[in-house]
């Protein structure tokens, strides 16, 4: 991704402090460090991501305080259509095998080492004990045995704080889901390898009305079908696709030109604001208000005849 086209997309998005911006990024972080840098620690970013943890190689290396990591939030991209269909709980996040705990590496990622690969660890450690009971052996200074606690000890605390950033993590995902389902999200940003049409008819659905979307692809014919869809689908407006373009010029006397060794292409940008669509204006919840509206208009030539009338007596 070229530089011109990340400011594209910061621009088009509206990334401003105090807003809530959802992000779907596959670049190891660097568009969520970019949102990130343009909020200033203000607002809120919930991060989606694929497989068992975000990457976050590329944020690290901006070296933000903690304060801007307290409005950063992550939820899993395989959870969203529970969420839309109103079928995902806390219960969801506990059922899943827990085959595998998490290790938060330094650039971000969750590594997972299974539970059997543990008790076959500790099958190995116990393994002296078990011998020991079997017969009588001398025991020399340099033994295993005699470390045999203090290793078991620190597997446990090892074991523990496994399970403890297990349930920070799902603290988190609980949160984020609290605050994808409000709806009312003020910008959507996809930069992802997978296929962009998916993605963005189910993230839309957590974007409040009058807000913007970006989606970057490195091809076009991807975004061209997205573009189709979503003219299909509706609640969007101002479409827009366009390619990055980006040139430079050597300036000397006489020898002004552009330089022949120059990026060939920064990608492609679809982009767009969201409106109220008719799927939601027929949405029975709104009926009620509808109702009403259409009854105080009803309602107010009646009182404007009545006035009329008065003041002509």
């Amino acid at each position: 991704m070229r530089y011109d086209t990340l400011a594209q997309m910061l621009t088009l998005g509206n990334i401003r402090a105090g807003n809530k911006m959802i992000v779907m990024e596959t670049c190891s972080g660097l568009v969520l460090g970019a949102m990130m840098e343009r909020m200033g620690g203000f607002g809120s970013i919930i991060q989606l991501y694929p497989g068992d943890g975000p990457v976050r190689a590329a944020t690290a290396c901006f070296g933000f305080p903690k304060s801007f990591l307290s409005g950063l939030h992550e939820f899993p991209l395989n959870k969203v259509n529970s969420l839309l269909h109103g079928t995902f709980s806390a219960e969801m996040l506990s059922s899943e095998p827990k085959d595998s705990t998490p290790v938060e590496e330094s650039n971000g990622e969750l590594e997972e080492k299974p539970i059997a690969e543990q008790a076959d660890e500790d099958s190995i450690v116990d393994a002296p004990e078990s011998n020991a009971e079997q017969g009588p052996m001398e025991s020399m200074p340099g033994d295993p045995e005699n470390k045999e606690p203090k290793e078991k000890r620190s597997k446990r605390d090892h074991i523990q704080e496994k399970q403890r950033r297990q349930e920070e993590q799902r603290k988190r995902h609980m949160e984020a889901a609290a605050l994808l389902g409000e709806r009312n999200a003020d910008g959507l940003i996809v930069a992802s390898r997978f296929h962009p049409t998916p993605l963005l008819l189910s993230l839309l659905h957590f974007v409040a009305p009058s807000r913007p979307f970006v989606v970057y692809c490195q091809y076009k014919e991807p975004l061209l079908e997205c573009y189709t869809k979503l003219r299909e689908r509706g609640g969007v407006i101002n479409l827009r696709l366009s390619e990055t373009w980006l040139r430079n010029y050597q300036v000397l006397p006489d020898r002004s030109h552009p330089k022949l060794l120059m990026s060939g292409g920064g990608g492609y940008l679809l982009s767009g604001f969201t409106v109220v669509s008719d799927s939601l204006r027929a949405d029975p919840s709104l009926k009620s208000c509808t109702g009403a509206l259409d009854s105080h208009k009803a309602e107010e030539p009646a009182a404007k005849k009545q006035k009329c009338m008065e003041s002509a007596s």
